[in-house]
């Protein structure tokens, strides 16, 4: 992406015409000859991996979910939260994670973490990128979060604008090399956590899940669709998001354009979970799915000014009971067929003109839908937000269709100018315990 510092044109209403977007991505058909990797996923998780870095004033919190928690403050310091405008104390502890030298030196980066932070506490995420050359990037802000968002006690969770050496920039949750045509590569990361609460406090936040997905994918205006598999449907709720249409404004000028914290909503509670009624109390009485609208509210970055940073999505998903949530990339819808297979449902992102997928009826910049199984042709059974009612969200997508709207680097806008595809960007929610099925299947995309 260029000509901006914000990823904030990716994931605009359906109903918007194609336009600029993402950056660089990913692919290869199944049944051709083994491509070459891609994709490097590593997450710190276990207490091992916890003690692997180095901490200032943090402990490790053992148990059936391992984490890094404030033990004792490290320091204190002052926040301007530019959206409150206020000035506040904290006092903070900081963990260090060890260097990762990736399997695939990397044109992007894409950070994603789960943590909890009861209010009063919030979390930064920073990774500094060791380049091929061997030099150093800035230690960039990959997000700053808190669950909650009471301005007396939280900050305004936010991604962090113009970050760049002129080599790299972070545009809203993505960092990625200006020119990888050079031939510069992330090598290697380290990331470094940051836990606040306020001075005197005893509560902390945790941080159970952090990580990070780098790829170097080929750019491509088309992909070859892959060999249909297994056909099989999971049961997911469906919403819409375009009956929120107008409902609070304030969230990225209402429903029309919350894709992504719908299409998060739906596998949230595929999994069994959804907000309790006091968690929806602030809503208005008689909106039809207030689920939908406390997922927008709680997934809204204050500087991307809308819903669809991708790591805050993962990071809600997490706040529910024993949930886990990661952004990726896969390569090809056999991927995606392995985890429905397993019982894992994969919300993708994709970019079309409205005659580039048959049925949809719209043409976007940027879309969030859910793929929740395939016909016994290989068809796509997606579950779309962008539709007129719950009952019509069920949706059947031809496979080559999507797999080229979903997987392709680069394709041509309305006008015909040469955009970006999203490149097989896509959210994995899944729950700490999963069946030997279901952690062989995410383990064989990379995730563990």
């Amino acid at each position: 992406m260029t000509g901006s510092t914000s990823r904030r044109t990716v994931l605009t209403a359906a109903v918007a015409a194609a336009a600029a977007v993402t950056t660089t991505p990913a692919l290869a058909a199944a049944g051709s000859a083994a491509p070459a990797r891609t994709v490097d996923n590593r997450f710190w998780t276990s207490a091992r991996d916890w003690r692997s870095g180095a901490g200032e004033g943090t402990r490790v919190a053992s148990g059936a979910r391992p984490g890094v928690a404030i033990a004792h403050p490290a320091g204190r310091t002052d926040y301007l939260d530019p959206h409150l405008g206020t000035t506040t104390t904290w006092e903070y502890a900081r963990w260090t994670g060890p260097e990762h030298r990736l399997t695939v030196p990397a044109t992007e980066v894409i950070a994603s973490w789960n943590a909890h932070t009861p209010a009063g506490t919030w979390v930064q995420v920073e990774l500094r990128a060791t380049y091929s050359d061997g030099t150093f990037s800035p230690w960039y802000v990959m997000g700053r979060w808190a669950s909650g968002d009471d301005a007396k006690v939280d900050i305004r969770r936010t991604s962090v604008d113009g970050q760049t050496d002129d080599r790299s920039t972070v545009y809203t949750d993505t960092l990625s090399i200006d020119d990888a045509g050079s031939g510069l590569r992330v090598a290697s990361y380290r990331l470094r956590l940051t836990l606040y609460r306020e001075p005197g406090a005893h509560g902390t936040p945790m941080v159970w899940r952090a990580g990070a997905m780098g790829s170097d994918v080929p750019d491509r205006f088309t992909v070859p669709a892959s060999k249909p598999g297994t056909a099989r449907e999971l049961r997911v709720p469906r919403y819409s998001q375009n009956i929120h249409a107008g409902e609070y404004p304030e969230y990225d000028n209402g429903g029309e354009a919350w894709c992504s914290p719908t299409s998060s909503q739906m596998i949230i509670e595929y999994w069994g979970r959804k907000p309790s009624a006091a968690d929806l109390a602030w809503v208005k009485p008689g909106l039809p799915d207030p689920q939908v609208c406390h997922a927008a509210r709680f997934t809204y970055d204050y500087q991307y000014e809308g819903c669809g940073n991708w790591p805050f999505n993962a990071a809600y998903a997490a706040t529910y009971e024993d949930m886990q949530g990661v952004v990726t990339r896969l390569g090809s819808l056999g991927d995606v067929e392995r985890l429905v297979k397993a019982g894992i449902p994969v919300i993708t992102s994709q970019s079309f003109l409205k005659e580039e997928l048959t049925g949809a009826g719209y043409g976007t910049a940027g879309h969030l839908m859910t793929v929740i199984g395939f016909t016994t042709s290989g068809d796509v059974i997606a579950n779309d937000p962008a539709s007129p009612s719950d009952e019509a969200v069920r949706r059947v997508y031809r496979r080559a269709e999507w797999e080229q709207i979903w997987l392709r680097t680069k394709r041509h806008d309305a006008a015909g100018k040469v955009v970006s595809g999203t490149g097989g960007v896509c959210y994995l929610y899944f729950p700490v315990r999963v069946t030997g099925a279901q952690k062989r299947a995410l383990a064989g995309v990379g995730i563990r």
